[in-house]
């Protein structure tokens, strides 16, 4: 179960990066940067010739006053288009999962 390390590492990294510049969170994940990133990181091991697929969620928030739910969009949009107070919660669109690794001839 080498999945749970690789996310074990990718998190510490992002925890120490928030912690030397004094963040209590970390934003988003631009999927261009990781793809372009991951491309960097695989050239000359195992994985040189991998393709990083990212399946993009989209950001949703709920309201602390009303309770609607509602699309962030981009640039973000954190209060609520029915109220117009701000966003209690993030419901999608933090996550980042390692879905699938396939192996060279494997179907």
């Amino acid at each position: 179960m080498h999945e749970l390390s690789i996310a074990a590492v990718v998190v510490e990294s992002a925890e120490g990066v928030a912690r030397v510049h004094g963040a209590d969170a970390v934003a988003g994940v631009v999927p261009d940067a990781l793809r372009c990133s991951f491309s960097l990181v695989a050239e000359g091991i195992a994985l040189d010739r991998a393709e990083l697929v990212v399946e993009e969620v989209s950001v949703r928030a709920r309201c602390g006053d009303c309770d609607a739910r509602f699309a962030v969009g981009s640039p973000a949009a954190l209060w609520c288009p029915r109220c117009d107070t701000p966003a209690a919660e993030l419901l999608t669109g933090r996550e980042l999962e390692l879905a699938e690794v396939r192996m060279a001839g494997s179907p």
